[in-house]
Order: structure tokens, then C-alpha cells, then sequence
């Protein structure tokens, strides 16, 4: 049985879904007879650029287009594993052989970032001088790293990806069409963890088609790929938020124990935060990539909780020792204001204080750890700038509040990096930490 993405694949300009900046113009370009011999597709993957060039190159030479026929004049090339000087030498003797059937001999280049710069100089000799009859549709999910020379000589044409609603639209149609019994908030998942791409939404419904004679439901979705409850989730935000470490603890065993993997967490809240973006979200949002294997599941309990402790409004030099006494009320008051710590917010209020600390301080390396800020000089004329009396008021009246470390021997930094990690692992964890790295750090 043919899959649905296959299935469902446009095969006209005027079947394409969400990409009407491309399609309204190409149509009218083709309606006008102005054809050129280079176009470049950008955009992410998933999201129609293919299927728009192969619609392209049928309707510029009047060819029928079903997705299983095999045109001599147009010719379709992987880039990544046809990415050497010689593939494009090859290329290029065959194009100046005229088309067989079609007025046109077309070639489809996908991923054309990933050809080597000596294939890049190869193809651009076509396209500085192009036989009548070619015409190049490259595609791409990188554009930047397709030289200049051959952006400048092709049209340039961006795609984006669908809207949740244009999305949940499409589903929906296709749903009725295949008559899939699926009720309207699990297609609306499907939608969101489809992140836009026709190609991937499309087969989360075809994997999703089977659970269910009856009405697919919102908690089947759920539960058949593994994910949270978007009021766990909610949950979740609002414990950080309010620097609740036991609330956070308690949701995520909860969650963990239902079977949602670490990193499927991380992805939807990073989905989440994105959806609706708050400052007090941006310094999670800044640590869930770090996430992953191993101890993901420590790690993601310590990007969690790593904010919800008191801040200290005090610039502390290397040299000076670490109080561990309880800290004073009115401390506990100041951490409440700045809880939502942000660094460009930071380094932006020093610029206009003083230009010459701002620059020393954008090449200095940061590591924000629980209510302090670690700055590493890799330089001693950069730290000797930033420890001079006025520039250390500076940087904490712009830190508001916040505990400012400067570092003398930056090459220390990963090593202090990761003691900080370990050692919050293990406070937040009992003082316990997990060695194994594959276990649930709330098993007992």
C-alpha cells in the first residue's frame, strides 16, 4: 500500500498547501513564458521544495505528472553523494546534449549545499554560459553554504514551514479522505509534532491510522508516542517559574514513570517555551539542547531546578571563600527579582554604560550556575579590565543583584564546569550521585 505522504504528493502547482509565495509566483511566470535557467529552492526539509521542482520541470516542458514516471529530460541528482568535481563534470557533458523529448533538459539538484567548493566552480561554468536548452532547480536546506557565485545567477525562491492551523486543515481533509476516525485535538498533536513538514505530519497520520478501528483519541496519540500531557507540561513551567524544586521533582518522576523519555520532555518543552515565549523561560530554553545522553535524565532535573535558588547581590573574587551559611531574609527577597536573569539583557545594559567593559565582556566565556554568574577571561588584560573597581560596579548594577564570579585561569573553566554539574546533580538529588548514567535518578 502506497504511503500517504507518496499518496497525497502534489503533482500541479495549484495542489500545493502553504507555499502560495512560491507557487503564485512560479505560476506566473510559466503563464508568461519567462523561464529561467537556474532556480534556487531554499528552505527546511519536509516542506514541498522537491515536489515543487519536479511539478516545475513537468509543467515547463507540457510533460503528465505521475509521481512513478521516468522523463529522460529530467534528471534528478542527490548532492550528497554525487559531491565531487568529476560528478559535475559528468553533469556538465551531458546537459550539452540536446533533450530527447522536451524542450527543456532539466536537472534537479538536491542538497546542492553539500557539493564540494571544485563542483561548485564546475557547475558555476554552466550556469555563467547556458546552453538554451537547460535548466537547473537546486534545492537546499543550508543556502548560506551555497557560494554567492551561483546564488547570483539563479532566482532564489524560499519556503516556509505550514502553520499549525494550514496543517491541521490539510490532516483533516486527508483523514476524511482515507476515513481515519480521529478526533480533532489528536490531529491537532499530530499538527504540532509534524513542526510544519508536510512530509513528516503526514506520516505520524499514517503510523497514527492504525491504533484504532474506532476514534483515534487525544490520550491514544499520547500514549502510543510516548509524549507528556500538556497539563503536566503546564505544570511543569509553572513549578520553574516559582523556583519549586519539590514540585518539579514530584512532576517529573510522574512523568518519567509513565514512560516519556528525557528527550522527548526536553523536545516539547522546548516546543512549549517556543510557542509562547516568556523571558522567565529564555534560561531553560538556553539549557534543554544540553540534555542528552548520558545521565539525561539528572541532567534535565538540574536545567530544571538550577534557577530556583536564592541569588546573592555581591561581586565575589576567585580568592574569596564560599559562604555556606543560610542566607538572610532580605537576600531571599532580591531572589524573587532577579529569577529571570538574562544574559543579552545583561551585557546590553553595560554597553551603555560603558563601551570599552562591554567589549571585554562579549569575548569573555559565561556559565550561569544557580545564583551566580561565572565569567572566564581567557586573557589576564581582559580580567584585570573587568576587575578594576568602576567596572566592577558597573557589572553589578547591570547584573541586578545577581553573584558575579571572575575566573583568573579560564582553562580551569570545563573542569569547574563540570564539578558545578556534579555537585548539582547531587544536591538536588540527596547528595547522591548516579554513576551508571542509564537509570531513573528517582528509583530508590
Amino acid at each position: 500500500m502506497k504511503s500517504l505522504y507518496r499518496k497525497y504528493r502534489p503533482l500541479k502547482l495549484s495542489e500545493v498547501v502553504g507555499q502560495e509565495q512560491v507557487t503564485t509566483l512560479l505560476s506566473n511566470s510559466l503563464e508568461q513564458g519567462k523561464i529561467s535557467h537556474a532556480y534556487l529552492f531554499v528552505g527546511p526539509r519536509g516542506c514541498g521544495k522537491t515536489s515543487v521542482a519536479r511539478i516545475l520541470a513537468h509543467e515547463v516542458n507540457g510533460f503528465e505528472y505521475a509521481v512513478e514516471d521516468n522523463y529522460v529530460d529530467i534528471i534528478e541528482i542527490d548532492g550528497a553523494s554525487n559531491r565531487g568535481i568529476d560528478n559535475i563534470r559528468e553533469l556538465r557533458e551531458k546537459a550539452l546534449i540536446a533533450p530527447t523529448s522536451g524542450k527543456y533538459k532539466i536537472y534537479i539538484i538536491d542538497e546542492v549545499h553539500m557539493l564540494t567548493k571544485e563542483a561548485f566552480n564546475a557547475l558555476l561554468k554552466i550556469l555563467e554560459e547556458p546552453p538554451k536548452h537547460i535548466i537547473f532547480i537546486m534545492a537546499t536546506t543550508d543556502a548560506y553554504k551555497v557560494p554567492v557565485t551561483i546564488t547570483s545567477r539563479a532566482q532564489i525562491y524560499t519556503f516556509k514551514l505550514a502553520n499549525p492551523k494550514i496543517m491541521f486543515d490539510f490532516l483533516k481533509k486527508i483523514a476524511e479522505k482515507e476515513k481515519i476516525k480521529i478526533s480533532d485535538e489528536a490531529l491537532k498533536i499530530i499538527a504540532k509534532r509534524g513542526g510544519g513538514s508536510f512530509r513528516d505530519s503526514l506520516s505520524l497520520l499514517d503510523q497514527i491510522s492504525t491504533l484504532s478501528n474506532s476514534e483515534i483519541t487525544k490520550d491514544l496519540v499520547i500514549s502510543a508516542m510516548g509524549l507528556a500531557q500538556d497539563e503536566k507540561i503546564d505544570e511543569l513551567l509553572i513549578a520553574y517559574s516559582s523556583s519549586n524544586v519539590v514540585k518539579i521533582t514530584t512532576l517529573l518522576k510522574d512523568i518519567l514513570s509513565s514512560g516519556v523519555k528525557p528527550e522527548t520532555l526536553v523536545e516539547e518543552l522546548i516546543l512549549k517555551i517556543i510557542s509562547d515565549p516568556k523571558p522567565v523561560f529564555l534560561p531553560l530554553l538556553a539549557k534543554l539542547p544540553e540534555v542528552k545522553a548520558p545521565f539525561a535524565e539528572a541532567k534535565l532535573l538540574v536545567s530544571l531546578a538550577e534557577n530556583c535558588s536564592a541569588k546573592t547581590p555581591v561581586l565575589e573574587q576567585k580568592s574569596e571563600p564560599k559562604r555556606k551559611e543560610s542566607l538572610p531574609s532580605v537576600i531571599k527577597e532580591i531572589h524573587e527579582n532577579i529569577i529571570n536573569f538574562d544574559w543579552e539583557s545583561f551585557i546590553e545594559k553595560v554597553r551603555r554604560a560603558n563601551e570599552a567593559v562591554y567589549s571585554q565582556l562579549i569575548k569573555t566565556k559565561y556559565k550561569i550556575f544557580r545564583d551566580e554568574l561565572h565569567l572566564y577571561p581567557q586573557k589576564k588584560i581582559e580580567r584585570s579590565i573587568l576587575m578594576r573597581d568602576n567596572n566592577k560596579k558597573i557589572l553589578i548594577e547591570a547584573g541586578n543583584g545577581i553573584k558575579i564570579i571572575i575566573h583568573e585561569d579560564f582553562e580551569l573553566s570545563e573542569n569547574i564546569k563540570n564539578d558545578e554539574v556534579l555537585a548539582k546533580i547531587s544536591d538536588i538529588m540527596g547528595g547522591e550521585v548516579i554513576k551508571d548514567g542509564g537509570g531513573d535518578p528517582f528509583e530508590k
